[in-house]
């Protein structure tokens, strides 16, 4: 299955509507969708790599576009659909102390959050819950998403066939180590605060 969907995401690199569609994951994936921008970021800069930078623009923007709805959702539909979010991750009990750390590390818990596998719906939402400064929330969701992206980006143009053929070789593992690592983000997230 994984195999599959590596092929699909090479084969729609090459289709016009394959930036479209990485755009829409990326920013719903910033409020409310489970799946990165990286699924579709990384086999299309690996297909085309000389396209790595525009594509790294698509997600940066549309994740930080995502980001300003998913603090829209926080700051204006917490009871509703924040909270059916936050508990989707089963993160309820941890909100009141997560907004008392924005008041001392804020700036901090976007650009790690931004940065890592650590979902990314959870810091929007809770930023608007917390009334975080929207200004300053989207200048560090920039700073982070352009930083995780641009990076995936470089690697991929600049070791692009590299990069290919050991992903291809090891897809299984690869893709073991990110769902590792996207656990092991959501348990620091839920149980540092």
């Amino acid at each position: 299955m994984i195999r599959r969907m590596y092929d699909w995401c090479v084969a729609a690199a090459y289709r016009p509507a394959a930036a479209w569609i990485m755009g829409i994951v990326s920013f719903i994936e910033s409020s409310f969708f489970p799946i990165p921008p990286d699924a579709m970021l990384i086999p299309m800069s690996l297909a085309r790599p000389n396209r790595a930078y525009v594509y790294a623009f698509i997600c940066t923007w549309t994740s930080v576009a995502g980001a300003v709805f998913g603090y829209a959702i926080g700051a204006l539909l917490f009871d509703s659909v924040g909270q059916w979010v936050i508990s989707a991750y089963g993160l309820s009990d941890k909100v009141e102390v997560f907004v008392g750390q924005y008041t001392r590390w804020g700036a901090w818990i976007i650009l790690l959050a931004g940065f890592t596998p650590i979902p990314y719906k959870l810091i929007t939402i809770t930023s608007g819950f917390a009334g975080y400064n929207l200004v300053l929330f989207v200048v560090f969701s920039i700073i982070a998403r352009g930083a995780r992206f641009y990076l995936v980006a470089f690697l991929l143009h600049r070791y692009g066939d590299r990069a290919r053929a050991m992903i291809e070789q090891r897809l299984e593992l690869l893709t073991a180590i990110a769902a590792v690592l996207g656990v092991a983000g959501l348990a620091f997230a839920m149980y540092r605060f």
